[in-house]
């Protein structure tokens, strides 16, 4: 450990991770140091599946769950949308020839003590069971004109400054109820809470694009998902970074980031020390530098069928919205099965998650664990969410925010995206981006 090294990364969570390969590929020389002997940190998958159990203090699971090693559980699942940040993470470093990916198989939202199919088109917004027919040709013109959008060119705007106007006044423009504006802001936009309605509307009509463009890539729903579960997501950022140089040490005590001057110049563990000009970690490893934001609740459930009322999708994520079930944030639902290889034959794995309002975190979460039918086994989690007190820019060390309580990667990569602007001074240049997945196929 006596070289010097451009930056340090502590923590193989997803993000440092992504950090790691996006810094070697930029021509740092990174060293990546993990207490755990396991890539993921609290984003990891456990496997096999009596490790799950063991994990949360239960007794082994009986023969019914079939092979413990057919089980490859995430700690904190989470979608990739198809069009999105980590997508284009993923084939810009050259990612994807480590990984397979699959199709989430439907995307659907909770309204009225039910579930449906989230429209994202026109042709769907007029057969959707969610509203009336007059509601729906509102919601179909609301539509066309997010999907005629252009930022860059006024005349599609309709008289609406995207940097000015806000949703609110889009949505008053199209006459839509409270309702679709329900599904329009949560289960297209994929918006955590109801402030994006003040703020102005170019953000959100990114946004629903998005779900649409990721949405016509596949066609059965936006998001996909990696084979044998979100573990390879670390380990292909780390195989990345090891090509481009970076070093990687597993299993090895962090005692200290040295700092002279109020600058992180190194880190120590044990009687050594590695030098450094940068460090970039998660909140764990610096307690005093961060901040407790809130806690979020989850609990992952193996269920031997899948979620009714779902056609059977063997895959599938639902939303509720924070208003139907009177609560101030949503309730993500995210399933996966054994098509993924994550489940032995004939299973699957639920997980129901959201941002903790009360002192009972299990009941909040109460109207999820509902839709899912019969549950064989809960596993619940309430963790502690922190932010960093500063951006890193005066002390060097750059810390990213726990993941938060979301079905789906694209906070985590703002985060990403936002600690390497910070860290390296420029924006990623994402114009690299030259090709698809298709063509990594």
């Amino acid at each position: 450990m006596d070289e010097e090294y451009d930056a340090i990364v502590l923590g193989t969570g997803l993000k440092e991770c992504i950090l790691s390969g996006l810094l070697s590929v930029s021509g740092k020389k990174v060293l990546h140091i993990d207490r755990n002997k396991y890539y993921g940190a609290e984003s990891a998958s456990i496997t096999p599946l009596e490790e799950m159990f063991e994990k949360f203090g239960l007794p082994k699971p009986d023969e019914s769950y079939g092979r413990g090693r057919d089980w490859n559980v995430d700690l904190i699942p989470k979608f990739l949308m198809a069009n999105g940040q980590l997508v284009k993470l993923l084939i810009h470093t050259g990612v994807t020839r480590y990984l397979e990916f699959k199709s989430v198989e439907g995307s659907y939202v909770f309204k009225g003590g039910k579930i449906s199919k989230v429209p994202a088109d026109e042709r769907e917004a007029l057969s959707s069971d969610l509203m009336g027919l007059f509601e729906k040709r509102r919601f179909r013109n609301l539509l066309a004109y997010i999907q005629d959008f252009k930022e860059d060119d006024p005349t599609t705007w309709k008289g609406l400054d995207p940097k000015a106007t806000p949703m609110s006044a889009l949505f008053e423009k199209f006459g839509v109820d409270k309702n679709t504006i329900d599904v329009t802001g949560h289960a297209l936009a994929l918006h955590r809470d109801d402030e994006y309605i003040a703020q102005p509307m170019g953000t959100t009509i990114a946004r629903i694009k998005l779900y649409s463009e990721s949405l016509a890539r596949y066609g059965k729903s936006p998001f996909l998902y990696p084979m044998y579960g979100l573990g390879e997501l670390p380990q292909g950022f780390a195989r990345l970074a090891a090509i481009y140089g970076g070093t990687y040490m597993l299993d090895k005590p962090v005692d200290e980031i040295v700092v002279e001057n109020g600058r992180a110049v190194g880190v120590r563990s044990g009687t050594e020390v590695a030098k450094c000009k940068q460090v970039y970690c998660d909140p764990t490893y610096v307690p005093d530098r961060v901040t407790k934001s809130g806690r979020v609740v989850r609990c992952i459930c193996l269920l031997d069928h899948p979620i009714p009322n779902t056609k059977d999708a063997l895959s599938t994520q639902i939303i509720i919205p924070q208003k139907q079930v009177g609560r101030n944030s949503d309730i993500y639902i995210s399933l996966v099965s054994y098509t993924h290889q994550v489940a032995a034959k004939g299973w699957f794995v639920a997980m129901v998650s959201t941002t903790v309002e009360t002192d009972n975190p299990e009941a909040e979460i109460k109207p999820g664990l509902e839709l899912l039918g019969p549950i064989k086994q809960k596993f619940l989690t309430v963790n502690d969410h922190f932010v960093p007190n500063e951006d890193g820019t005066e002390s060097q060390v750059f810390i990213s925010s726990s993941y938060d309580a979301t079905s789906h990667f694209e906070t985590t990569c703002l985060d990403v995206l936002d600690i390497f602007r910070r860290g390296f001074g420029c924006d990623f240049d994402f114009s690299k981006v030259t090709h698809t997945l298709e063509d990594d196929q």
